[in-house]
Formats: structure tokens, C-alpha cells, sequence
């Protein structure tokens, strides 16, 4: 009988103690940018940063069927989401966006125009969207050239995913 009881003490001590536990979950809430290319798509082989050849559809990796190919046979103004990850702000947030030039090969003005280098993210959303036109240089080379895009922080105190911050667009001559 004693050890019955002994028994049941411990078990109701164990259940006692071990339920009150509290999972404090954490909450992120500072603000935080990045391209959303970069965080869907493969790092390109030793590199930190993912180089597309097509662009690819908001939310998902580049697709090698649907996705309009990034070449001066098909140039145009080509756009990709920047998300921003965590609490959304009650006012519009500028974010900066600079060639990156470490592999940088395409030519402003003859691979592609000169774009913005901000990009408005509008109050209470969590996306913006950057812009770059593709140009036709005209003469075909065998060789694709690179454009690195940086993203580089933002007012309203919003800083920049060290992980998904640039992404490499490769624009084939073909």
C-alpha cells in the first residue's frame, strides 16, 4: 500500500510541475528586407547569392519552362518583389537598391538602363518591387554578361537580410 501511494505522489508531482511549463514563442518583429529571388532560388556555385537567367514569378524559384528568359532577344523592364520580413510599418519605407560590383560584367546603357535607387515599400504591406530594363546591345556575343543587385538598408530603421540581399541576374547575348 505504501508503495502505491509512494507512486502515485510522484506521478502527480511529475504532472504537476512538468505542465506549467511556458512556451514563450518568439516573436520577430524588427524590420528586415530582403529579395525575394534570392531567398527562393540556389546560391550560384561559390557564390553567396543566387544568379538567375530567367525571372522568376513572385513567391517561387525560377521555373526553366515558364519564366521569361533574361537575354537581349527578349529585352524589356524585368521586376522582382523585395519582401519585408517582420512587423509591417504604418508608413511608406524607402529601401536602397546599388549595382553590386564585385561580378558585375553588363554595361549601364548598353545592357541595361540606369534604375532607380530606391524602392518605396508602401505603408502596411510587406512587399515593393524593383524595376530593370533589359537592353538589345545590338551585336550577339557568346559570353552572357552579370548584373549583382544589393539591396542596402532603408529608412524607418529597416535593415537588410545578410542572406538574401543580392542577386545576380545573368543576361545571355544570344
Amino acid at each position: 500500500m505504501k508503495k502505491i501511494i509512494n507512486l502515485f505522489i510522484a506521478i502527480a508531482t511529475a504532472s504537476l510541475f512538468g505542465s506549467c511549463v511556458k512556451n514563450e514563442l518568439p516573436v520577430f518583429t524588427a524590420p528586415v528586407v530582403e529579395f525575394d529571388a534570392a531567398a527562393w532560388n540556389a546560391n550560384g556555385a561559390g557564390l553567396t547569392y543566387p544568379i538567375l537567367t530567367r525571372v522568376p514569378g513572385y513567391g517561387r524559384a525560377a521555373s526553366t519552362t515558364a519564366d521569361p528568359l533574361l537575354t537581349r532577344r527578349s529585352p524589356g523592364i524585368k521586376r522582382f518583389r523585395i519582401n519585408l520580413v517582420g512587423q509591417q510599418l504604418p508608413t511608406d519605407a524607402e529601401v536602397f537598391v546599388t549595382v553590386f560590383s564585385t561580378g558585375t560584367t553588363a554595361v549601364v546603357g548598353r545592357h541595361y538602363t540606369q534604375f532607380s535607387q530606391s524602392v518605396k515599400i508602401p505603408a502596411n504591406t510587406s512587399f515593393g518591387e524593383f524595376a530593370v530594363e533589359v537592353l538589345n546591345p545590338g551585336t550577339s556575343s557568346a559570353t552572357p554578361v552579370d548584373l549583382n543587385i544589393s539591396l542596402s538598408g532603408g529608412n524607418n530603421g529597416i535593415k537588410v537580410s545578410e542572406n538574401y540581399k543580392i542577386i545576380g541576374l545573368r543576361i545571355s547575348q544570344l
